[in-house]
């Protein structure tokens, strides 16, 4: 089992090289490559999601990709430290992260954190949404890894 851990400022920024290592590690560790958009896009709208929580709430805190290549699965686990204040309790996450039909109320041109969540359900099979121990929220999403292809 293999482990790349990253930590990064709350800045946009930083979110395409957040994808860009997952794509590279997801390929190294035998993901499909006709899933890979998939890989990018997913773990892109989570690190959005938790940059822009961050930014409004805990600016100085970093953002932390956890990506795991086991023998049969490779897994992301997205976690921000921001408050959970931002009007969505435990179920209300989950039914986003369940739910790709979402009645929006747009403020200020601003895409809720929510949205980035429901793209995630629709890219991802394999993903769950929970509120992390003290504050914040941990995105944990995982894709299989094609038979026969050696981690590596």
């Amino acid at each position: 089992m293999a482990k790349v851990e990253l930590s990064f400022t709350a800045l946009p920024a930083h979110v395409r090289t957040a994808r860009l290592v997952a794509a590279a590690v997801a390929r190294r560790s035998g993901v499909d490559e006709a899933v890979l958009d998939e890989v990018r896009l997913a773990v892109g709208e989570a690190c959005s999601r938790a940059v822009h929580l961050h930014l409004r709430h805990c600016p100085d805190r970093p953002v932390t990709v956890t990506l795991v290549d086991d023998p049969d699965t490779f897994r992301v686990v997205v976690a921000d430290e921001a408050p959970g204040d931002d009007g969505q309790d435990d179920a209300e996450m989950q039914q986003l992260a369940e739910s790709a039909d979402l009645d929006l109320d747009l403020d200020n041109d601003a895409v809720p954190p929510g949205v980035g969540l429901a793209v995630i359900s629709g890219l991802v099979d394999d993903v769950s949404v929970e509120q992390a121990a003290g504050q914040g929220a941990v995105v944990r999403m995982s894709w299989p890894v094609s038979p026969g292809v050696p981690p590596g």
